[in-house]
């Protein structure tokens, strides 16, 4: 690298330091950078706010024509999810059964013991499945309250069609701290684009 191209570089990282400082100022959630992305759902929940800007980015980065994350399911979702918080949350692991309940098994997508963080992410399927997300986000709820690892619960919810009814009714009926027997579980719900 040239003596140039490195005092560019580093002048652009301090301008981008000092920036992140002075919008944290009025807005805490968004000076958060990088280095501190572990630490707590809040700051899962922001990394996930710019999933739409992600996934842009790499699309339209080229002009070959190609598109790089092509999202046609659950499992492409879970992938560049995984992709997108793995550098920040050294613990992450993707899907790992729970304890059975109920007669069933329920598969996490991604557990943190660290930040006792469970995260799942939805992918909206079709109009139906848009009408019925609701039941199916409080049905995992009810999966795991009592779950020892899980004292905060983010649903990432992808509609790429955008079928969901009411996306502002399901985030107030989703997101919230709730109480089981004494212990507390904050429920966060991002839906995106």
């Amino acid at each position: 690298m040239s003596e140039s191209w490195r005092s560019k570089s580093l002048e652009l990282a301090k301008k981008t330091i000092l920036a992140t400082t002075d919008i944290s100022k009025f807005s805490p959630e968004a000076g958060l950078g990088a280095t501190n992305l572990a630490g707590s759902a809040s700051k899962v929940v922001f990394a996930l706010e710019q999933f739409q800007e992600c996934v842009r980015y790499l699309n339209t980065r080229r002009s070959r024509g190609s598109i790089i994350t092509d999202i046609r399911g659950e499992d492409d979702l879970q992938d560049i999810v995984f992709l997108m918080l793995r550098p920040w949350i050294n613990d992450l692991t993707p899907e790992n059964p729970t304890d059975k309940v109920a007669a069933r098994y329920v598969i996490k997508d991604f557990l943190s013991k660290e930040l006792n963080t469970v995260i799942e992410a939805k992918f909206i399927r079709d109009k139906k499945h848009g009408r019925e997300i609701s039941k199916e986000l409080h049905d995992d709820i009810e999966m795991y309250k009592n779950h020892p690892n899980c004292s905060e619960l983010v649903f990432f919810v992808y509609d790429p069609d955008a079928v969901i009814p009411d996306v502002s009714s399901l985030r107030h009926q989703i997101g919230g701290i709730r109480q089981y027997n004494g212990k507390t579980l904050n429920v966060y719900c991002v839906v995106k684009p």
